[in-house]
């Protein structure tokens, strides 16, 4: 919406006649005909109108005055920022052989916009992926004579020893696996994305569409690649990330009896060297180059050994096989964790496409203002185009503000979020002629909230056209991934907060306030605190360091429990890149998120009679996770609890008086993990550092990020083993240790410049005794038990 200043009083002329006239009756009953043209009911109008003056002059200051002033500087509202993510498409008609090129645009349906970002080759099968895992001990153990057979059958041997797996789906049912697969955890470091046509009789026919199409071409494939988002380590760079080295391959007919592979060409790449979620487009090999080596040990004894694809002993999958691709890391990996792989993905985002549209006719005026009829508009894909006399319609290019356009430049200014053009004056900007009607020829518009959609929510394509004019069947969409990113437009009241300190930095840091501002103004991403520390180096947790800005940031969260918010990779990056524009020259930005000292804490207290027990111990709960909570309305002033401030136990104690139904407070007792803090050695010089994930030991930080499963990048990095799942169980409940007070001073938890406490168990005794331990706290939620493997039936 445009920004449109409010009005102080908006009754009207009338309004306020009518209101008189209904005064008539209480203050002078005798008069009963107030009809216009009475002499009375003609003062009535005179004071009406004097009033409606005075009410004139008083809409024009002092809010619609400024509001006024921030509109002649040219000032916009955000627009809406449109929800973003990836989905598979498939064909309907399990009969179809033949693949589908797609336009960009494509519509799904949905109670909102959604559409394609990118051509899309709709090939006819579909894909399952899997990995050769190892087998476990307790598998090894029940098959001891199996695999002394196999070293027989397969005359292996003894040294090195086999590697004996398992073919393993990864991500079964097309179902995203939020923590992440280890492709690396695998025997051969590969990730296998098998690709089945629909039934077994069109095998021949879909391998003859992929490798030539109706035009003799080889076909394209869209793999759509999301890697494992995880909370980044203290020493961790987070600036743009290397590329991961690694190859695309698809198997070829074997050539006497060993598996070939053909290197695919990358078309195109938006996840950046698969650190980024996003599609890679490979060109498939041409006629006669795809196949894959058969499953049947009858036919092929050495079927899966080695190098090959992983063998499949379900006959009817076999069957229907066209070929595998595999994905295979060019170099020595730590670690590779992707949440989703499939193929024949695309990326779409929560907007449509209008085409065409008159939007309204030039009166030949100077500085006159046109509206689109929409709101929230990309701005890189917006088109006008002006009639001109003789010319037809002419492209007219969009800058930012008209008033800088050269003379008689075909020129014009959009307001995005108000969906507004406006055009020159003959001096700064071309005016349309008189009557020349002014179109869009193409624009996307959308945004908002509501496009957060989980996984699910898509599953039809609505319209489609594609590249050659030929009619494509219906399509269905598989959505494994959630829709993110989507934000509502800004409001009035929000651009009235944020317009004054943008008119300060003009869209540069310089002081510590100016990157509070500009980091809060990062758009996409939810912000629930930003802290600036001056001078401080978080790689080496020193300050006083000349030249140096490090900028704590984390993310929302509306619920008062542990664990506590947490920035991941994208979080942080998002943030960086937005401040890396507007920094000094000079200056060393590190974008960082917090390091988390876990507290727990014992209260003692007795319950006032005409209270609850339970009711009373709940909100004291509360009030300490309020307390201590880092996000507003955390903390004593409701902004959180200050960054680096001791806890004490005298603070608690105050928190804990104010709850109603508290009668006594018998004591408070502080508690604390002695390998509750990440210590992490200095990095290698780099752009932007996050802070530790979690107030852990390193190892139990990795995973605690990963949910029990990741292997730590700081033990990683030193060859030493990843935790098992009872590793990080025990790790995850650290061993408490009571803070005793030193003499008449308060039990007092000290934190450093760049710490918070995170308080993860809570004991309150309402019996009138100060808990002496933290038994009976809660699980902190997150935090995982012993896993025990379920062990696949073996034949």
């Amino acid at each position: 919406m445009p920004i449109v200043p409010p009005r102080l009083d908006d009754r009207s002329f009338d309004d306020l006649v009518d209101e008189l006239v209904a005064r008539i009756p209480a203050h002078a009953p005798e008069w009963t005909h107030a009809r216009p043209g009475d002499p009375g009911r003609a003062l009535l109008e005179l004071f009406a109108w004097l009033t409606d003056t005075l009410l004139y002059r008083a809409n024009l200051i002092p809010e619609r005055q400024r509001l006024a002033f921030l509109r002649l500087l040219g000032v916009q509202m955000r627009p809406a920022v449109p929800a973003s993510g990836l989905v598979g498409l498939s064909f309907d008609d399990v009969t179809t052989t033949t693949a589908a090129t797609l336009r960009p645009g494509a519509a799904l349906k949905a109670n909102m916009p959604f559409e394609t970002r990118s051509e899309l080759t709709v090939l006819p099968v579909a894909a399952e992926a899997f990995c050769k895992r190892y087998i476990t001990q307790a598998e090894r153990d029940s098959l001891r004579g199996v695999l002394s057979g196999l070293h027989r059958v397969y005359n292996l041997p003894a040294e090195p020893a086999p590697a004996f797996y398992v073919t393993t789906p990864v991500f079964p049912g097309g179902a995203a696996d939020p923590r992440g697969v280890d492709v690396i955890s695998a025997v051969d470091q590969c990730l296998w994305i098998a690709l089945f046509a629909p039934k077994k009789e069109l095998v021949g026919a879909v391998r003859q569409d992929l490798s030539e199409g109706a035009d003799g071409q080889p076909r394209a494939i869209s793999v759509g690649v999301a890697p494992a988002v995880e909370v980044p380590a203290l020493s961790e760079d987070i600036g743009p990330r290397a590329r991961i080295p690694h190859v695309w391959e698809m198997t070829e007919p074997d050539e006497d009896g060993e598996p070939a592979f053909h290197p695919l060409s990358v078309i195109a790449d938006t996840t950046r060297g698969l650190t980024a979620r996003g599609v890679v487009r490979l060109l498939l090999p041409g006629k006669g180059k795809i196949g894959a080596s058969p499953n049947d040990v009858r036919a092929a004894l050495a079927a899966g050994v080695g190098d090959r694809p992983p063998r499949l002993d379900d006959p009817e999958r076999a069957a229907r096989l066209v070929a595998w691709l595999r994905l295979r890391p060019t170099e020595r990996l730590q670690r590779l964790a992707l949440t989703w792989v499939g193929v024949n993905a695309v990326e779409i985002d929560q907007r449509r496409t209008v085409l065409g549209r008159v939007v309204g006719q030039s009166d030949g005026a100077a500085n006159q203002e046109i509206s689109v009829a929409a709101t929230s508009i990309e701005r890189e894909t917006f088109q006008l185009e002006v009639e001109e006399p003789q010319a037809g319609y002419q492209p007219w290019r969009l800058i930012d503000n008209v008033a800088l356009a050269e003379r008689g430049a075909p020129a014009a200014s959009l307001d995005t979020e108000a969906g507004v053009l406006r055009f020159g004056d003959g001096v700064r900007g071309r005016v349309p002629a008189a009557g020349s009607r002014v179109r869009v020829a193409r624009m996307r518009v959308g945004g908002g909230s509501a496009g957060n959609l989980p996984p699910g929510s898509l599953k039809e394509v609505a319209s489609v056209a594609s590249i050659d004019g030929k009619p494509v069947g219906r399509l269905k969409v598989t959505q494994s991934l959630p829709t993110l990113g989507g934000q509502d437009a800004e409001t009035l009241a929000e651009a009235e907060q944020r317009i004054p300190a943008a008119l300060r930095h003009q869209n540069r840091a310089v002081t510590a306030d100016d990157y509070r501002r500009v980091a809060a103004e990062t758009p996409g991403v939810m912000i629930g605190r930003v802290d600036v520390i001056p001078r401080f180096l978080p790689q080496q947790r020193r300050d006083d360091v000349p030249g140096a800005v490090s900028v704590m940031v984390l993310p929302w969260k509306a619920i008062w429990r542990p664990p506590n918010p947490r920035p991941d990779r994208p979080f942080l990056e998002a943030i960086h890149a937005h401040l890396d524009d507007r920094r000094p020259l000079a200056t060393e930005l590190y974008v960082i998120g917090c390091e988390y000292v876990r507290l727990g804490v014992g209260v003692g207290i007795r319950v006032r009679d005409g209270f609850g027990r339970e009711a009373v111990m709940n909100d004291v709960r509360d009030a300490l996770y309020r307390h201590l909570w880092p996000l507003p309305p955390g903390g004593s002033t409701g902004t959180g609890w200050p960054r680096g401030r001791s806890v004490r136990d005298r603070e608690i104690e105050v928190a804990v008086a104010q709850v109603p139904g508290v009668d006594e407070i018998v004591g408070v007792s502080l508690f604390t993990a002695p390998d509750s803090v990440v210590t992490a050695p200095a990095p290698a010089p780099g752009a932007t550092f996050a802070a530790s994930s979690a107030g852990l030991s390193a190892r139990a930080a990795a995973a605690y990020a990963s949910g029990g499963r990741a292997a730590p990048r700081e033990l990683a990095s030193t060859g030493g083993p990843a935790p098992t799942s009872a590793e990080a169980s025990v790790a995850l409940r650290p061993r408490w240790a009571r803070i005793e007070p030193r003499g008449s001073q308060a039990a007092e938890l000290t934190l450093r410049l760049w710490q918070l406490p995170e308080l993860t168990a809570v004991v309150i005794d309402a019996d009138g005794n100060v808990p002496a331990d933290l038994r009976g706290a809660p699980a902190v939620p997150g935090e995982t038990g012993v896993a025990v493997p379920v062990v696949p039936e073996v034949c």
